[in-house]
């Protein structure tokens, strides 16, 4: 073991970040580039750009909770994460290589829909990076202590992953989405294979109990987790099938039903049902709460992502594709600035002094604000850099104390399965942005109702975080 990380010295916290740091500027770049390519190089509508990207929550169900799982329990390689992230650092260089290629693949094979092989690019990009995702974050939780230190690092991995996110932007805003996509398989390769062979992971991970053993797959247990999300995953399912079976939807039913019925169990999760225990380990009833807020902050993150180039095609009208590429990646680029910046020197000394979950909360709303100045006063490329700025405080948060909080109130043998059903709370959101608010701004006029439904999506969300129980301060800092 390295002395710095026997003394958990700032280039060990540095060094620990650069894994999920690779995995997460190979998210970037697809973020940056995705929407652009299937809009201007082949000419999809939203619909479509919807679908493509509908490829990333599909890979997110199935690979973060199988593979959580399966690193609690596995231990080869000299690790019990390193051989999945080297797995999923390798696949996710080789899939960016074939983002720009997407054409010639087509041409390649002989099969002409540019959707359907999108998607299967998309698909295999999205199952790569979720390999190694999960894994690069359940390690940090496997190297820190409970307590201060462990929300040090993550939101030392959102400082160190943030910075990378903002070179991602500026390359693409100043050398082009093909030059950025180039540059990241070789960061990912250099940031995700040798760096996990300079950290020691402890065989044995111990639960609350004192036990080591994580138990088995407990289906049960992931069914009832989700619960907040049983209609989300309806949806989802519906939209999708009826998507590749080809069946033409008419009216918005399903997305009522589904909204009604998520609303209902919130009242019931949030306001009726009983917690089992204190809000500390294995507790469901909160961490259900906790799945319910994050997935109303991802509704509007994605709806942002996915649609914020079409968004820009409406509310700048006499720009061209040119403009609109780099006012997206200037805009993510501020938006990144704010969340690298913010964690360590900001969200972590703000939650010594009040609880995580209220720094969440204040955090979200203020997101909500910039939505809100996105809908009613983005006209210009500088107003919207600003109101990026804005929403950079909510992403801040978003992207780094939800798995501090979520880490304490887990055992620590099951993190990776944990870690993989609380990566729902991201997924099925985004798949129901892809198939539901794509649908819905393709048959709108008005585009930038896309951030009134991200601003009250976000306000649901900070709600939700004030009905999570506060740890108190001895479990704060233990």
């Amino acid at each position: 073991m390295l002395d710095m990380q026997k003394r958990l010295t700032k280039p060990f916290y540095a060094l620990m970040t650069l894994p999920a740091t690779g995995m997460g500027f190979g998210l970037a770049v697809q973020i940056a580039a995705l929407s652009a390519l299937m809009r201007d190089k082949y000419d999809l509508n939203l619909e479509e750009i919807g679908f493509v990207w509908a490829a990333g929550p599909i890979a997110g169900i199935l690979g973060q909770v199988i593979i959580g799982m399966i690193s609690d329990k596995t231990w080869f390689w000299g690790g019990r994460r390193r051989p999945f992230i080297l797995i999923g650092g390798l696949l996710s260089a080789l899939s960016l290589l074939a983002l720009p290629n997407i054409g010639v693949i087509s041409q390649a094979i002989g099969f002409m829909d540019i959707v359907a092989v999108a998607l299967v690019v998309a698909l295999t990009l999205d199952l790569s990076i979720n390999v190694g995702f999960n894994p690069t974050r359940s390690i940090i939780s496997d190297l820190t202590p409970e307590g201060e230190a462990r929300t040090r690092g993550y939101t030392w991995m959102q400082t160190v992953s943030g910075t990378f996110g903002v070179v991602a932007y500026a390359l693409g805003a100043t050398q082009g989405n093909e030059f950025l996509i180039y540059f990241g398989v070789g960061l990912v390769l250099l940031f995700t294979i040798p760096t996990v062979f300079l950290m020691e992971e402890p065989k044995t991970l111990a639960n609350a109990d004192g036990s080591t053993d994580s138990g088995g797959f407990d289906f049960g247990r992931v069914v009832t987790a989700t619960a907040p999300l049983w209609a989300v995953f309806a949806f989802d399912v519906y939209a999708f099938g009826s998507r590749l079976m080809g069946i033409e939807r008419h009216g918005y039913m399903p997305e009522i039903i589904a909204a009604i019925t998520t609303a209902a169990l919130l009242v019931w999760f949030l306001f009726l049902k009983k917690p089992k225990a204190s809000a500390g380990r294995d507790d469901l009833t909160e961490f259900q709460k906790i799945m319910a807020a994050n997935a109303f902050s991802w509704i509007g993150v994605q709806s942002m992502f996915v649609f914020y180039y079409p968004y820009l095609e409406h509310v700048l009208p006499d720009g061209n594709d040119a403009l609109w590429g780099s006012t997206t990646n200037y805009s993510f680029l501020v938006l990144n600035l704010a969340g690298a910046i913010l964690p360590a020197f900001v969200l972590n000394p703000a939650a010594r002094k009040i609880p995580r979950v209220r720094v969440q909360s204040i955090c979200l709303t203020i997101m909500a604000a910039g939505y809100a100045g996105m809908y009613f006063i983005g006209t210009s490329p500088v107003l919207l850099y600003g109101l990026m700025a804005v929403v950079g405080v909510g992403w801040a948060a978003i992207v780094s104390l939800p798995f501090a909080i979520l880490s304490q109130r887990i055992n620590p043998a099951r993190t990776g399965l944990f870690m993989g059903i609380f990566n729902l709370s991201i997924v099925l959101p985004q798949l129901a942005v892809s198939m539901g608010v794509g649908r819905y701004l393709e048959a709108v006029e008005d585009k930038s109702v896309l951030f009134v439904i991200a601003a009250v999506s976000l306000l649901i969300s900070a709600g939700i975080w004030t009905r999570v129980t506060p740890l108190s301060e001895s479990e704060r800092t233990q």
